[in-house]
């Protein structure tokens, strides 16, 4: 098969549904299925064949994003000819939604979307001036819409399914999460980065990985670490990422007197320094409450760090007690009481997370790609090359 993908949002932008896009990619890739890529263009991005960038400016309140320029995108899209494509996946609700939506409906090709994101817990964090209430139904209003344009909805998680029914989305909602591309997550070198970064060996630490956004919780990780440091004054949280909140998390952290036990190391080259960041920490803390998966927490426990979080949303069908997480109360003195046993006890914490290595090795990529192509499989009877479609516009 022959895949059209269409998204806002792609390397180097980093985040899940970046992660997400590109694990998909080199699964299909790997099955022998070709797919296109159509994406923004950004000044730091390089060359990559089977993607297509497309020019566009920088969103207000949101600098590290761009906003595609709607006739480039539509042009570009039209350029394309439908006969190499069996099936469009788009991967965001916004300009990709609107063009993908279209291209496909003007070409007769199935149309799938993976709704990656509960953005009904996200517009108030870019839009603080407007009432919650009212960016949550529009929110609501707007994903009902989008998700019954198309033929599927993926979910990836059961929580964000259901989410969507309670919207009262009516299009077919398949649950395939993200999976996992174990090989980038076989091989670290914690010490080496904590001798990079001046963190002494012995030193209990805590990472978490993401975007440094007010929607990921992080606040209350700052007030978790401010708790554990009672017990053990040289604690430390790495945050690895870049985002929004970073500023406001900054000056919290000196507000707080926190300044030698959080350090912020930004974004990390995913290869090396990320699995080294992961493999420095001795447990990984994970807080959002809005996630629809949460692939860091299995990338953690692919490297055999144990997890200490919150099973809120998508989390829930990630998290399992003992196996290589520790599910914590949503409280900073019970989360904390959860997490100090770990930082005291190395060897505990190694042993949390060898069970959390084996867990995580059954969320590979390929299970995830044979759910997908099994889906556009079925879609492909009454849209397949057999079907009568829509001349190509001249």
């Amino acid at each position: 098969m022959r895949i059209l993908m269409v998204s806002d949002v792609y390397f180097p932008r980093v985040n899940g549904v970046s992660t997400s896009i590109q694990t998909l990619r080199q699964a299909l890739a790997e099955a022998g299925h070709e797919s296109m890529l159509v994406v923004p263009d950004y000044p730091a991005a390089v060359d990559e064949a089977g993607i297509v960038r497309v020019p566009g400016w920088p969103i207000p309140r949101d600098p590290e994003d761009r906003l595609m320029h709607p006739r480039t995108l539509a042009a570009t899209l039209d350029r394309l000819d439908p006969a190499d494509f069996d099936l469009v996946h788009i991967h965001t609700p916004f300009l990709a939604h609107r063009a993908g939506v279209r291209w496909a409906r003007r070409h007769g090709l199935p149309c799938v979307e993976t709704y990656h994101t509960l953005f009904e817990e996200y517009f108030h964090h870019y839009l603080p001036f407007l009432p919650k209430r009212w960016l949550a139904a529009a929110a609501r209003m707007i994903s009902r819409k989008e998700c019954d344009g198309v033929t599927a909805v993926i979910a990836p998680s059961s929580a964000m399914k259901q989410a969507l029914l309670g919207y009262g989305v009516t299009s077919p909602i398949h649950i395939i999460p993200t999976g996992l591309n174990l090989a980038d997550f076989a091989h670290c070198d914690g010490p080496a980065f904590r001798a990079r970064h001046g963190i002494a060996p012995q030193r209990p630490v805590m990472a978490y990985v993401g975007r440094v956004a007010f929607e990921k919780n992080l606040d209350f990780l700052l007030r978790v670490t401010a708790q554990v440091r009672r017990e053990l004054p040289d604690v430390l949280l790495v945050i690895a990422g870049e985002g929004p909140a970073r500023k406001s998390l900054e000056r919290a952290v000196a507000k707080r007197g926190l300044t030698n036990n959080v350090r912020f190391v930004g974004y990390l080259e995913r290869k090396t320094e990320l699995p080294a960041c992961y493999c420095a920490a001795d447990v990984f803390v994970f807080a959002s409450k809005t996630e629809t998966q949460g692939l860091v927490l299995l990338e953690s426990m692919a490297l055999g760090v144990p997890v200490v979080g919150l099973a809120e949303m998508g989390t829930k069908d990630v998290l399992q007690e003992g196996a290589g997480c520790r599910i914590a109360p949503d409280d900073v003195a019970g989360f904390a009481r959860v997490l100090i046993p770990l930082l005291a006890d190395r060897a505990a914490a190694q042993a949390l997370g060898a069970a959390g290595k084996a867990y995580a090795a059954g969320w590979s990529e390929s299970r995830m790609c044979e759910a997908i192509l099994a889906l556009y499989q079925n879609l492909r009877p009454a849209f397949g090359r057999h079907s009568e479609r829509v001349p190509r516009a001249a």
